[in-house]
C-alpha cells in the first residue's frame, strides 16, 4: 500500500488494476513489461520495500546484459513463488539512493521529530509585546502627556475606557508579566490613572512616579508622533509581522506530508526553503517568509547524500551520529564496485530494504549472507566486487572516516558493534572489540580483548603511545600468549589504581582496558590497511584541537590525548617532531587557563617523544 495515500501503486507498466501477483508477474516477463522494468533501472524510480521486490528487476538487468539464460533460470527459480510473492518494485517519483548515498534521517523520522518540537515561549512573549502591549502603552503614555499638557482638554471617560481596555488585554494576552511588576512605568501609570478616574487626587508620592515614568519612558523611546518614535514602532512593527516558528513548523510538514516517509530527500533545500506565493494564499503566511534554522535542523538531516556530503554540512557532527548511520552505510559500501552503475543502485536497495533505519545493531553476519544468499542477488553476484576485498574496503573506509573527520574521538561502541559483523568477512585475523568488556554478573571477560591488547602491542612497542602511558607490551603479550584473560583484568584494575573494582562496571578500570587496546584503532591500523587522507600527522593535529577545545571536561580531554597518542606514535620521526612543533606553537598562544589544564599532559607528551620544550623551540617553524 502506498504509505501517504492509503492506495494500491500502480503495477508495473499497468494501470492500478488490483492484478494479482502471479499476474503482476506475467506481465512483467512480457516485452512490453521488460522494457518497462528496464526503464525504471534506468531512471531509478523505483522502491524495494522488501527485498524480493528486486527479483524481476535482476531478470531485467540480466536480459539487457545478454545473459539470456542465467535470467531464464532465474525467472523459473521464481516462477513456483509468483502467485504468492510480489516479485516486482513499486514504482516512485524520486529515483532510489545510489549507491553511496546514505540519510541521518527518513522524511518521517525528521516530520516526527519536528511535529515535537514546541513553541519558544521567549519568542511567543516577544511577539506578544510588541503586537499588544507596546501598542497599549504608547495609548497609555499619550494619555498622560496630553494630561501633563492640558488637564482639562482630557475626559474621565477616556481613562476609563483605557482601564478598561487594560484589563480586557491583560485576561486575553497572558504571555508578557511584566506589567504586573507594581515597580513597571506601565503599572505606575494604571495606578494614577486609576485614582483619577476614581476622582481622588493621587499622593505626592504616586504622583512623582508617575512625572518620572513619563519621562523615563518619553526619552527610552520618545514622544509618540515623533520621527524618533515612529522609526522604532515601524521596527517592532516589521519584526512583529514575521510569522510565528509554530505556522512555519506547520508549514513545513504540510510540505513533508505527500512524500515517501522512509527515504531520505535529495532536495531538502525545495522543503525548507522560503514561503511560495502560492502557500501565502492558502496559509495567511508572508511570501518569501524565511524558515529558521530551528525548523531547517531537523528536516536537513533527511539529506541523502555521500558520506563526506553528509560530514561537510554538519549532518553527521559526531562519531556517535556515524554509529547511526553506520547499517545504511555498510549496505552501501556493499553495493560498490558493481561493474554497472544501475546494477550497483539495485542491490544497495536490496541491502536496504526492510531494516530499522535509523540503527546499526541490526547489522550481521548472518544478514549479509543471507542477502547475498537469495537467488537474484547470487545470479548477479558474478558482476560485483570480491566480498573479501569488499569487506575490508568497508572497515578502512569507516576508520579513516573517523579519523579524518573526528580525530580526537575513535570508534564509538556503535560503530564498533555494526562493524564487527565486517572482520570475518574480511578475513582479518583478529575480531573487533566492542562494550562490555566483561560480564556484569560472572565478571568474564570478553574473548576480544586479548587479541585487541595483541595487536596494539605488536603495533605500538616502543613508541611514545607506551611510553607516555607507562604500558609494558611485553607483559601484555605474555598475557595474550597465554590466554590469561583473568591477569588482563587484573592488570587494567592495577593500572587504574581500583583495588576490588571490576572491568565490568568500573569506568576508571574500562579506560583502561581502551588505552591498553586502543578499542580497534590497533587492529584497523594494523590489519585493514588504514591510511587517513590527512595524514597520522594531520589526524594528531586534530586530535590536540579536539582536546583542547574539551579542556575544561577532563575526561573528554582524556579521550582525545589517547587518539592524540596512537595518531603521533605512527608518524616517522620527521612528521612527528613537525607536528610536536605545531603543538608546542599553538599551547603558547592558549589562554592561560586552557594552557595550565594541558600542561602536565603536554609536559608528558614531550618526555615521552623524547622532545623538551628547548628542543621544539629551537626547531621551530613556520606553519
Amino acid at each position: 500500500m502506498n504509505e501517504n495515500t492509503g492506495q494500491q501503486p500502480p503495477a508495473v507498466g499497468l494501470p492500478a488494476s488490483g492484478l494479482s501477483d502471479a499476474d503482476l508477474f506475467a506481465h512483467c516477463l512480457t516485452d512490453h513489461g521488460l522494457a518497462r522494468l528496464e526503464s525504471l533501472l534506468d531512471s531509478g524510480r523505483y522502491e524495494v520495500r522488501a527485498p524480493e521486490h528486486a527479483a524481476l528487476l535482476c531478470v531485467a538487468w540480466l536480459r539487457r546484459a545478454g545473459e539470456d539464460g542465467a535470467a531464464a533460470e532465474l525467472v523459473e527459480e521464481l516462477r513456483p513463488f509468483a502467485s504468492e510473492v510480489r516479485f516486482a518494485p513499486y514504482p516512485a517519483e524520486q529515483a532510489v539512493p545510489g549507491p553511496d548515498a546514505v540519510h541521518r534521517l527518513t522524511v518521517g523520522e525528521a516530520a516526527g521529530a519536528l511535529a515535537r518540537r514546541a513553541p519558544r515561549p521567549a519568542v511567543e512573549a516577544q511577539r506578544e509585546a510588541l503586537t499588544v502591549w507596546r501598542p497599549y502603552e504608547d495609548e497609555l503614555l499619550g494619555h498622560w502627556l496630553r494630561i501633563e499638557a492640558d488637564p482639562q482638554a482630557v475626559t474621565l471617560a477616556e481613562g476609563a475606557a483605557l482601564l478598561a481596555r487594560y484589563r480586557e488585554l491583560a485576561a486575553a494576552h497572558t504571555l508578557c508579566t511584566k506589567h504586573l511588576n507594581p515597580k513597571s512605568n506601565t503599572a505606575v501609570l494604571l495606578r494614577g490613572l486609576e485614582e483619577a478616574v476614581a476622582g481622588r487626587e493621587p499622593a505626592p508620592s504616586l504622583a512623582g512616579r508617575v512625572r518620572h515614568a513619563v519621562a523615563s519612558m518619553v526619552a527610552e523611546r520618545g514622544r509618540p508622533g515623533s520621527a524618533e518614535h515612529t522609526r522604532l514602532r515601524r521596527e517592532q512593527a516589521r519584526q512583529a509581522a514575521l510569522p510565528s516558528h509554530p505556522d512555519l513548523a506547520a508549514l513545513v510538514l504540510r510540505r513533508l506530508a505527500p512524500l515517501a516517509v522512509d527515504r531520505g530527500r535529495t532536495d531538502v533545500d525545495v522543503l525548507t526553503g522560503p514561503v511560495t506565493a502560492e502557500e501565502a494564499r492558502s496559509s495567511g503566511l508572508p511570501a518569501a517568509a524565511e524558515i529558521p534554522p530551528s525548523i531547517r535542523e531537523p528536516v536537513a538531516a533527511a539529506l541523502t547524500a555521500p558520506l563526506r556530503t553528509l560530514l561537510e554540512t554538519g549532518a553527521v557532527p559526531s562519531a556517535e551520529v556515524l554509529g547511526e548511520v553506520a547499517g545504511q552505510l555498510i549496505a552501501a559500501h556493499t553495493a560498490q564496485g558493481y561493474a554497472d552503475e544501475a546494477l550497483g543502485r539495485l542491490v544497495a536497495a536490496v541491502y536496504r530494504a526492510g531494516r530499522p533505519h535509523r540503527y546499526a545493531l541490526w547489522w550481521s553476519r548472518e544478514h549479509h549472507e543471507r542477502i547475498a544468499a537469495l537467488p537474484w542477488v547470487r545470479a548477479v553476484a558474478p558482476w560485483g566486487p570480491d566480498p573479501v576485498v569488499r569487506a575490508r574496503a568497508t572497515l578502512r573506509m569507516f576508520a579513516e572516516v573517523c579519523v579524518e573527520g573526528f580525530p580526537g574521538a575513535g570508534l564509538p561502541n556503535l560503530l564498533a558493534r555494526a562493524l564487527s559483523s565486517r572482520v570475518p568477512l574480511a578475513g582479518l585475523p583478529v575480531p573487533f572489540l566492542t562494550e562490555p568488556f566483561a560480564d556484569a554478573y560472572s565478571g568474564r571477560t570478553s574473548p576480544e580483548l586479548l587479541p585487541a591488547a595483541r595487536a596494539a602491542a605488536e603495533l605500538l612497542s616502543g613508541t611514545a603511545y607506551e611510553r607516555y602511558h607507562g604500558i609494558d607490551y611485553a607483559e601484555v603479550l605474555r598475557l595474550a600468549d597465554a590466554g590469561d584473560h583473568e591477569g588482563f583484568a587484573k592488570l587494567c584494575v592495577e593500572r587504574a589504581g581500583r583495588p576490588g573494582r571490576s572491568l565490568a562496571v568500573d569506568a576508571a578500570v574500562i579506560e583502561q582496558a581502551r588505552i591498553l587496546t586502543t578499542f580497534n584503532l590497533a587492529t584497523l591500523a594494523r590489519y585493514a590497511g588504514v591510511s587517513p587522507r590527512i595524514g597520522w600527522d594531520g589526524a594528531a593535529r586534530g586530535a590536540f584541537a579536539a582536546a583542547v577545545r574539551r579542556a575544561a571536561t577532563p575526561a573528554q580531554r582524556a579521550y582525545a590525548w589517547r587518539q592524540l597518542l596512537f595518531h603521533l606514535s605512527l608518524c616517522d620521526a620527521v612528521a612527528q617532531a613537525r607536528v610536536l612543533t605545531w603543538i608546542d606553537d599553538r599551547a603558547a598562544r592558549l589562554p592561560a587557563r586552557t594552557a595550565a589544564g594541558i600542561a602536565a599532559p603536554l609536559a608528558a607528551l614531550r618526555r615521552a617523544t623524547g622532545q623538551s620544550a628547548a628542543v621544539l623551540g629551537a626547531q621551530r617553524m613556520p606553519m
